[in-house]
């Protein structure tokens, strides 16, 4: 999945940085929505980067049952720095 292909259809922009607080929210839903449907690992674990990276995402040992996958996203979040975050 491409970030701005990812960002066009769920937030309606590009820029996320440039919505509101009920923009981002709404955009959020929808991804969410998206995460707890996808099966798909690789897309699963893009949208699971997106709501991470927007502040609204599991924590890996919630949102990812296959011990890579939860791996892979233990490593994503303390390499960007969100490791204290759930």
């Amino acid at each position: 999945m491409h970030l701005d292909s990812i960002s066009q259809h769920f937030f309606g922009t590009t820029d996320i940085d440039t919505l509101d607080p009920h923009a981002l929210e709404v955009g959020r839903d929808r991804v969410s929505l998206a995460f707890g449907t996808e099966r798909e690992p690789g897309r699963r674990f893009a949208l699971w980067a997106v709501l991470r990276a927007t502040g609204e995402a599991p924590a890996p040992a919630v949102a990812f049952e296959n011990a890579h996958e939860r791996r892979a996203a233990e490593a994503y979040a303390h390499l960007m720095g969100f490791s204290g975050r759930s």
